[in-house]
């Protein structure tokens, strides 16, 4: 029974891949954009891939940044999503949710008006991402 080593670690390496895929998405329903917010999103998807592209580009923003924004350009173009489109809401809601996720932190490290200086679209379309993801919402200035 030594010698099926390999198989144990297989087994223990695709039930630990399935554990974390169904993470994934218990995390994706928790965060997705809510009710109209999610055609919204869809909207405003031209607009979203242009700023992520250039926000990508800007050499002034730190480097971890522009790594996620890459990553974020690399999945987006993917044929492969993380959730199939069969599950329902979530099938076709993953790119915006994980759009969300990154702009989120994009703005936590390089600041809401990085992202408004790159945004390509109208102030009203600016005003509904902000609403969207939830970026427009500082943190309150601390009593140091």
């Amino acid at each position: 029974m030594t010698g099926y080593w390999w198989m144990d670690a297989l087994i223990g390496l695709a039930v630990a891949l399935l554990v974390t895929w169904l993470a994934l998405i218990i995390m994706l329903a928790i965060v997705r954009p809510h009710g109209g917010m999610l055609r919204e999103a869809m909207r405003l998807l031209p607009d979203v891939l242009r700023l992520v592209r250039r926000l990508a580009a800007d050499r002034e923003l730190p480097r971890r940044v522009r790594v996620r924004l890459g990553l974020l350009l690399v999945y987006l173009a993917s044929p492969i999503d993380l959730v199939p489109d069969f599950i329902p809401v979530l099938g076709y809601a993953d790119d915006a949710i994980i759009v969300t996720a990154v702009l989120r932190s994009v703005v936590r490290r390089a600041g809401l008006d990085a992202v408004r200086q790159h945004w390509p679209g109208t102030d009203d379309g600016f005003a509904a991402l902000a609403r969207i993801t939830g970026i427009d919402r500082r943190p309150p200035p601390s009593d140091t």
